[in-house]
C-alpha cells in the first residue's frame, strides 16, 4: 500500500473540526467497527485479498447493512492515515456485490407503533410507579408526536422547549440530516386524554427537571438516579419492557426505537396528511427515505393522529 505524500501535517485545530464534522454516534460506530477488523487479524493499512477474505468470512453471520458499515468505517481509517483505501479495489468490490446477491440487502423492518398501540402502551405505562409512569408515558407520546429518532428524543433538553397557546415547541440541537442546525418540531396539544403536551408538563412537574436532559434514567427506588440523558437504546428498551407489559414478550420483539417514528409516519400519511408536511415534522428530506417508514395498517377506527 502506498503511502500518499505530502508537505505537511495537519495542525491539531484542523483534526478537531474533521472529527466534529461525524456526529459522535458515527464515530463510536466506525470505531466499533475497526475493533472488531482488527480483534480477528485486520490491519491498517491492509490488503484488497484480507478485506475480501475478511468480509466473504463473515457473510454468513453478519447483516449485509454491518458488513457494509465496515466496509466504509475502514476504507476511511486508510483515507485518513494517507493510505490508498483497498475497499475501491474491484476484487473488494466483486466480493461486496456478489455477499449482496446471495445474502440480500433487506433489512429488518420493526413495527409501526400507531395511535391504537401507543394508547395501550401509556396505559400500561401509568400502572407502574409514579416517577416511572410519569417519565415512560411522556418518552412515548412525545416520541411519537414530535416523529423523533430515538437519539433526538434523548437529546431534548428543559431550556429547548418553548411553550405555546396549543402546543410546545422542541428545538433539537444536532439532528442526523440537521448537524449544524438542528431541527425545530411544533407538538399540538392532543384533545384525547393522552395529550402529549400535558404528559410532558406532568413528567416535569413531578421530576422537577428545570434544566438539562429532559429524560433521564430512574432507579429501582422510583428515584431520578442521575443528571444524565438516557442512551438512545434505553428508548428501545422502555418500548420493548411496555409492549412486553401490555402485549407479550413475543410482540416485544418487534418493536425497537425507530418504532415511534415509524408509527408517526404510518398514522399520519393513513390520515390523509401531505407528503411534504410529514417531512416537514420529521426533518426526512426525502419523501423514497420517509415511505420506508410508512407499513400498511388495518383500521377499526376513524382515524386520527392523538
Amino acid at each position: 500500500m502506498g503511502k500518499r505524500t505530502t508537505t505537511s501535517v495537519p495542525s491539531a485545530q484542523v483534526n478537531r473540526y474533521t472529527q466534529a464534522a461525524l456526529a459522535d454516534n458515527t464515530h463510536r460506530s466506525y470505531k466499533a467497527d475497526l475493533a472488531h477488523f482488527r480483534a480477528h487479524g485486520g490491519t491498517i493499512p491492509t490488503t484488497a485479498v484480507k478485506l475480501a477474505e475478511y468480509l466473504a468470512h463473515f457473510a454468513d453471520t453478519l447483516a449485509v447493512a454491518t458488513l457494509q458499515h465496515r466496509l466504509i468505517a475502514i476504507h476511511r481509517a486508510h483515507l485518513e492515515a494517507g493510505h490508498t483505501s483497498p475497499a475501491m479495489d474491484f476484487l473488494v468490490k466483486r466480493t461486496m456485490q456478489g455477499i449482496r446477491r446471495t445474502k440480500g440487502t433487506a433489512q429488518r423492518r420493526v413495527k409501526a407503533l400507531v395511535k391504537d398501540d401507543i394508547i395501550e402502551l401509556v396505559l400500561t405505562a401509568e400502572k407502574q410507579k409514579p416517577m416511572k409512569a410519569a417519565r415512560d408515558a411522556a418518552l412515548i407520546l412525545v416520541g411519537f408526536a414530535g416523529a423523533f429518532r430515538r437519539s433526538e428524543l434523548v437529546s431534548i433538553r428543559k431550556e429547548d422547549i418553548t411553550a405555546l397557546d396549543h402546543g410546545i415547541e422542541i428545538h433539537i440541537r444536532r439532528t442526523k440530516t440537521q448537524q449544524e442546525k438542528g431541527h425545530t418540531v411544533f407538538i399540538p396539544c392532543a384533545k384525547s386524554s393522552r395529550c402529549p403536551v400535558k404528559a410532558l408538563e406532568q413528567w416535569l412537574k413531578l421530576s422537577g427537571i428545570e434544566q438539562g436532559p429532559v429524560f433521564r434514567a430512574i432507579n429501582r427506588h422510583d428515584q431520578i438516579a442521575c443528571g444524565k440523558a438516557l442512551t438512545p437504546q434505553s428508548v428501545a428498551l422502555v418500548l420493548k419492557e411496555t409492549t412486553s407489559l401490555a402485549k407479550n414478550i413475543e410482540a416485544a420483539k418487534s418493536v425497537a426505537g425507530h418504532s415511534l417514528r415509524a408509527g408517526y409516519c404510518t398514522e399520519a400519511a393513513s390520515v390523509g396528511i401531505a407528503t411534504h408536511t410529514i417531512m416537514e415534522q420529521t426533518g426526512h428530506r426525502s419523501s423514497t427515505t420517509l415511505v420506508k417508514y410508512i407499513r400498511p395498517i388495518a383500521r377499526s377506527k376513524t382515524p386520527s393522529l392523538l
